[in-house]
Protein backbone atom coordinates (compact mmCIF):
# COMPACT_ATOMS: atom_id res chain seq x y z
CA UNK A 1 0.00 0.00 0.00
CA UNK A 2 1.43 3.37 -1.06
CA UNK A 3 1.32 6.47 1.16
CA UNK A 4 1.42 10.18 0.30
CA UNK A 5 1.34 12.94 2.93
CA UNK A 6 0.41 16.58 2.34
CA UNK A 7 0.37 19.68 4.51
CA UNK A 8 -2.48 22.12 3.79
CA UNK A 9 -1.70 25.77 4.53
CA UNK A 10 -3.44 29.09 4.03
CA UNK A 11 -7.20 28.52 4.01
CA UNK A 12 -7.00 24.89 5.12
CA UNK A 13 -10.77 24.30 5.11
CA UNK A 14 -10.30 22.64 1.69
CA UNK A 15 -8.76 19.68 3.54
CA UNK A 16 -12.30 18.59 4.37
CA UNK A 17 -13.02 18.30 0.64
CA UNK A 18 -9.99 16.07 0.13
CA UNK A 19 -10.30 13.59 2.98
CA UNK A 20 -12.17 12.58 6.11
CA UNK A 21 -11.23 14.35 9.34
CA UNK A 22 -9.57 12.11 11.90
CA UNK A 23 -7.28 12.98 14.80
CA UNK A 24 -7.58 16.68 15.69
CA UNK A 25 -5.81 18.66 18.41
CA UNK A 26 -3.86 21.80 17.50
CA UNK A 27 -3.25 20.03 14.19
CA UNK A 28 -5.80 17.97 12.27
CA UNK A 29 -5.24 14.90 10.12
CA UNK A 30 -7.55 14.16 7.18
CA UNK A 31 -7.19 10.95 5.20
CA UNK A 32 -8.56 8.97 2.28
CA UNK A 33 -7.80 5.47 1.04
CA UNK A 34 -7.98 4.28 -2.55
CA UNK A 35 -7.27 0.81 -3.90
CA UNK A 36 -3.53 1.49 -3.99
CA UNK A 37 -2.77 4.56 -1.85
CA UNK A 38 -3.47 6.10 1.54
CA UNK A 39 -3.48 9.91 1.33
CA UNK A 40 -3.22 12.20 4.36
CA UNK A 41 -3.58 15.96 4.69
CA UNK A 42 -2.35 17.76 7.82
CA UNK A 43 -3.57 21.25 8.77
CA UNK A 44 -2.26 23.46 11.63
CA UNK A 45 -5.55 24.44 13.27
CA UNK A 46 -4.14 26.95 15.79
CA UNK A 47 -1.95 28.82 13.32
CA UNK A 48 -1.62 31.83 13.03
CA UNK A 49 -2.28 32.28 16.77
CA UNK A 50 0.63 29.91 17.41
CA UNK A 51 3.55 29.33 15.08
CA UNK A 52 4.67 25.97 16.51
CA UNK A 53 1.91 23.83 14.89
CA UNK A 54 2.85 25.30 11.51
CA UNK A 55 6.38 23.89 11.74
CA UNK A 56 5.09 20.55 13.02
CA UNK A 57 2.43 20.18 10.32
CA UNK A 58 5.04 20.89 7.64
CA UNK A 59 7.36 18.34 9.27
CA UNK A 60 4.77 15.56 8.86
CA UNK A 61 4.43 15.98 5.09
CA UNK A 62 6.34 15.44 1.85
CA UNK A 63 4.10 17.61 -0.34
CA UNK A 64 2.39 20.97 0.22
CA UNK A 65 -0.91 22.58 -0.73
CA UNK A 66 -0.96 26.35 -0.24
CA UNK A 67 -4.44 27.88 -0.52
CA UNK A 68 -3.84 31.63 -0.41
CA UNK A 69 -6.65 33.93 0.71
CA UNK A 70 -4.54 37.09 1.15
CA UNK A 71 -0.97 38.33 1.07
CA UNK A 72 0.10 39.09 4.64
CA UNK A 73 2.83 38.35 7.17
CA UNK A 74 1.25 35.01 8.03
CA UNK A 75 1.54 33.90 4.41
CA UNK A 76 5.18 34.95 4.68
CA UNK A 77 5.67 32.66 7.68
CA UNK A 78 4.10 29.75 5.82
CA UNK A 79 6.35 30.31 2.81
CA UNK A 80 9.37 30.46 5.13
CA UNK A 81 8.34 27.25 6.91
CA UNK A 82 8.02 25.36 3.62
CA UNK A 83 11.21 26.87 2.24
CA UNK A 84 13.24 25.99 5.34
CA UNK A 85 11.86 22.44 5.17
CA UNK A 86 13.11 22.22 1.59
CA UNK A 87 9.65 21.20 0.38
CA UNK A 88 10.02 21.58 -3.39
CA UNK A 89 6.83 19.86 -4.56
CA UNK A 90 3.37 21.28 -4.11
CA UNK A 91 0.30 23.04 -5.43
CA UNK A 92 -1.05 26.56 -5.06
CA UNK A 93 -4.61 27.83 -5.20
CA UNK A 94 -5.62 31.42 -4.46
CA UNK A 95 -8.69 33.60 -4.16
CA UNK A 96 -9.73 36.08 -6.85
CA UNK A 97 -8.50 38.94 -4.63
CA UNK A 98 -4.90 37.69 -4.73
CA UNK A 99 -2.62 39.02 -7.48
CA UNK A 100 -0.99 35.91 -8.98
CA UNK A 101 2.09 37.79 -10.22
CA UNK A 102 2.72 39.32 -6.79
CA UNK A 103 2.36 35.88 -5.25
CA UNK A 104 4.83 34.42 -7.73
CA UNK A 105 7.23 37.20 -6.77
CA UNK A 106 7.05 36.12 -3.12
CA UNK A 107 7.84 32.52 -4.09
CA UNK A 108 10.79 33.40 -6.31
CA UNK A 109 14.13 32.10 -4.99
CA UNK A 110 12.40 29.75 -2.51
CA UNK A 111 11.75 26.01 -2.63
CA UNK A 112 8.16 26.88 -3.63
CA UNK A 113 9.22 28.49 -6.92
CA UNK A 114 8.10 25.50 -9.01
CA UNK A 115 4.80 24.77 -7.26
CA UNK A 116 1.98 24.24 -9.75
CA UNK A 117 -0.77 26.87 -9.79
CA UNK A 118 -4.29 25.42 -9.98
CA UNK A 119 -7.68 27.04 -10.46
CA UNK A 120 -10.03 24.81 -8.44
CA UNK A 121 -10.29 22.08 -5.83
CA UNK A 122 -11.49 19.70 -8.55
CA UNK A 123 -8.28 20.31 -10.47
CA UNK A 124 -6.34 19.78 -7.23
CA UNK A 125 -8.04 16.41 -6.72
CA UNK A 126 -6.96 15.33 -10.20
CA UNK A 127 -3.36 16.37 -9.53
CA UNK A 128 -3.25 14.66 -6.13
CA UNK A 129 -4.18 11.35 -7.79
CA UNK A 130 -0.97 11.54 -9.86
CA UNK A 131 1.43 12.29 -6.99
CA UNK A 132 3.97 9.57 -6.22
CA UNK A 133 5.27 8.51 -2.77
CA UNK A 134 8.72 9.63 -1.61
CA UNK A 135 10.20 6.66 0.29
CA UNK A 136 13.47 6.93 2.22
CA UNK A 137 15.63 3.89 2.93
CA UNK A 138 17.71 3.40 6.06
CA UNK A 139 17.25 2.55 9.75
CA UNK A 140 13.64 3.13 10.78
CA UNK A 141 12.71 6.62 12.05
CA UNK A 142 9.15 7.50 13.16
CA UNK A 143 8.50 10.94 14.71
CA UNK A 144 5.41 10.81 16.94
CA UNK A 145 2.70 13.43 16.44
CA UNK A 146 0.08 12.00 18.84
CA UNK A 147 0.13 9.48 21.71
CA UNK A 148 -2.66 8.12 23.90
CA UNK A 149 -3.74 5.12 25.95
CA UNK A 150 -6.36 2.75 24.53
CA UNK A 151 -8.24 0.46 26.91
CA UNK A 152 -7.26 -3.15 26.31
CA UNK A 153 -4.42 -2.14 23.97
CA UNK A 154 -2.12 0.13 25.98
CA UNK A 155 0.03 2.88 24.55
CA UNK A 156 -0.73 3.89 20.96
CA UNK A 157 1.34 6.38 18.98
CA UNK A 158 0.62 7.99 15.62
CA UNK A 159 3.22 9.18 13.14
CA UNK A 160 4.74 8.96 9.69
CA UNK A 161 7.52 6.46 8.93
CA UNK A 162 10.08 9.00 7.73
CA UNK A 163 12.68 6.37 6.96
CA UNK A 164 12.92 2.60 6.72
CA UNK A 165 10.39 -0.13 7.53
CA UNK A 166 8.67 -1.09 10.78
CA UNK A 167 7.22 -4.53 11.61
CA UNK A 168 5.34 -6.03 14.55
CA UNK A 169 7.68 -7.30 17.30
CA UNK A 170 10.46 -4.91 16.28
CA UNK A 171 12.51 -3.88 19.30
CA UNK A 172 13.23 -0.18 18.88
CA UNK A 173 14.13 2.86 20.98
CA UNK A 174 12.15 5.96 21.86
CA UNK A 175 14.21 9.15 21.97
CA UNK A 176 15.11 11.38 23.72
CA UNK A 177 13.97 9.16 26.64
CA UNK A 178 16.36 6.46 25.38
CA UNK A 179 13.99 3.68 26.44
CA UNK A 180 13.50 0.39 24.67
CA UNK A 181 10.06 -0.18 23.13
CA UNK A 182 8.42 -3.20 21.53
CA UNK A 183 6.07 -2.74 18.58
CA UNK A 184 3.08 -4.94 19.38
CA UNK A 185 0.99 -4.18 16.30
CA UNK A 186 0.65 -1.78 13.37
CA UNK A 187 -2.38 -0.19 11.76
CA UNK A 188 -2.65 1.83 8.56
CA UNK A 189 -5.95 3.64 7.99
CA UNK A 190 -7.47 1.47 10.75
CA UNK A 191 -6.42 -1.77 9.02
CA UNK A 192 -3.83 -4.16 10.53
CA UNK A 193 -0.48 -4.22 8.71
CA UNK A 194 2.33 -6.78 8.71
CA UNK A 195 4.87 -4.09 7.82
CA UNK A 196 4.88 -0.39 6.97
CA UNK A 197 7.54 1.41 5.00
CA UNK A 198 8.39 5.07 4.47
CA UNK A 199 6.39 7.28 4.03
CA UNK A 200 3.44 5.38 5.55
CA UNK A 201 1.32 7.01 8.24
CA UNK A 202 0.91 4.45 11.02
CA UNK A 203 -0.64 3.78 14.36
CA UNK A 204 1.63 1.65 16.56
CA UNK A 205 0.64 -0.18 19.71
CA UNK A 206 3.85 -0.22 21.76
CA UNK A 207 5.12 -1.60 25.04
CA UNK A 208 7.79 -0.03 27.22
CA UNK A 209 6.61 3.55 27.70
CA UNK A 210 3.38 5.23 28.82
CA UNK A 211 1.56 7.76 26.66
CA UNK A 212 1.86 10.22 29.55
CA UNK A 213 5.63 10.13 29.12
CA UNK A 214 5.55 10.86 25.36
CA UNK A 215 5.60 14.32 23.79
CA UNK A 216 5.00 15.32 20.17
CA UNK A 217 8.27 14.99 18.30
CA UNK A 218 9.63 12.09 20.33
CA UNK A 219 11.05 9.54 17.92
CA UNK A 220 10.70 5.77 17.71
CA UNK A 221 13.72 4.53 15.81
CA UNK A 222 16.57 2.12 15.43
CA UNK A 223 19.06 3.26 18.04
CA UNK A 224 21.80 4.00 15.52
CA UNK A 225 19.57 6.32 13.50
CA UNK A 226 19.59 9.35 15.82
CA UNK A 227 21.54 11.01 18.63
CA UNK A 228 20.38 12.75 21.81
CA UNK A 229 21.73 16.14 22.82
CA UNK A 230 23.71 16.09 26.06
CA UNK A 231 24.50 19.81 26.08
CA UNK A 232 24.73 22.42 23.38
CA UNK A 233 24.29 21.91 19.64
CA UNK A 234 26.14 23.85 16.97
CA UNK A 235 24.60 24.93 13.72
CA UNK A 236 25.64 26.88 10.67
CA UNK A 237 22.96 29.56 10.83
CA UNK A 238 21.24 31.77 8.27
CA UNK A 239 18.96 34.49 9.58
CA UNK A 240 15.77 35.24 7.66
CA UNK A 241 15.86 38.58 5.83
CA UNK A 242 12.32 39.17 7.14
CA UNK A 243 13.36 39.02 10.80
CA UNK A 244 14.47 42.53 11.65
CA UNK A 245 15.56 42.07 15.27
CA UNK A 246 18.98 41.12 16.59
CA UNK A 247 19.69 37.84 18.37
CA UNK A 248 20.33 38.31 22.08
CA UNK A 249 22.10 35.84 24.34
CA UNK A 250 20.00 36.85 27.36
CA UNK A 251 16.72 35.89 25.66
CA UNK A 252 14.97 32.55 25.37
CA UNK A 253 14.10 31.24 21.92
CA UNK A 254 12.43 28.08 20.60
CA UNK A 255 14.21 25.53 18.43
CA UNK A 256 12.33 23.26 16.02
CA UNK A 257 14.09 20.02 15.10
CA UNK A 258 11.75 17.71 13.22
CA UNK A 259 8.51 17.79 15.21
CA UNK A 260 10.34 18.61 18.45
CA UNK A 261 10.19 22.20 19.71
CA UNK A 262 12.35 23.11 22.69
CA UNK A 263 13.23 26.33 24.56
CA UNK A 264 16.89 27.19 23.91
CA UNK A 265 19.50 29.73 24.86
CA UNK A 266 21.94 30.78 22.18
CA UNK A 267 25.43 32.11 21.56
CA UNK A 268 26.46 33.34 18.13
CA UNK A 269 29.94 33.49 16.63
CA UNK A 270 29.82 34.58 12.99
CA UNK A 271 27.53 32.23 11.11
CA UNK A 272 27.77 29.52 13.78
CA UNK A 273 25.03 29.38 16.40
CA UNK A 274 25.51 27.46 19.64
CA UNK A 275 22.12 26.37 20.99
CA UNK A 276 21.55 24.91 24.46
CA UNK A 277 18.12 23.25 24.82
CA UNK A 278 16.44 23.25 28.23
CA UNK A 279 15.56 19.59 27.69
CA UNK A 280 17.31 16.90 25.60
CA UNK A 281 16.23 16.44 22.00
CA UNK A 282 16.91 13.83 19.34
CA UNK A 283 18.71 14.81 16.16
CA UNK A 284 20.87 13.62 13.29
CA UNK A 285 24.00 15.37 12.06
CA UNK A 286 23.16 17.44 9.00
CA UNK A 287 19.53 17.79 10.04
CA UNK A 288 17.83 21.15 9.51
CA UNK A 289 16.60 23.16 12.47
CA UNK A 290 14.56 26.37 12.69
CA UNK A 291 14.90 29.09 15.34
CA UNK A 292 11.64 30.69 16.50
CA UNK A 293 10.59 33.66 18.63
CA UNK A 294 6.87 33.05 19.23
CA UNK A 295 6.30 36.48 20.86
CA UNK A 296 7.86 38.47 18.01
CA UNK A 297 5.50 41.17 16.67
CA UNK A 298 6.86 40.64 13.16
CA UNK A 299 7.79 37.27 11.66
CA UNK A 300 8.25 34.63 14.34
CA UNK A 301 10.58 32.49 12.23
CA UNK A 302 14.08 33.83 12.80
CA UNK A 303 16.20 31.59 10.60
CA UNK A 304 17.44 28.16 9.66
CA UNK A 305 20.43 26.11 10.66
CA UNK A 306 22.07 22.81 9.81
CA UNK A 307 23.17 20.82 12.86
CA UNK A 308 26.90 20.14 12.76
Amino acid sequence: MNSVNFVVLGDHTIAGELGKKGTATDIAIYDRKTAETVYTWTAPLTFPDKVQPLLQAVGIAEYAILNVAKLDKFLGEQILALDYAGMKDGFILHSYEVDREKLKGLLKNTSLANYKFLDSVDELKQQVANVQPKPRAGPVVIPIDHAFDVKGVGTVVLGVVKQGTVKPYDELTILPQNKGVLVKSIQMHDDPAESSSSPARVGLAIKGVSAADISRGDIICAQEAMQVSSGSLKSKFEKSPFFKGDLAENQMYMLAVGLQIRPVRIKQAGDVLEMTPEKPLAYALGQACVLLKPDSPSTRIIGKGIIQ
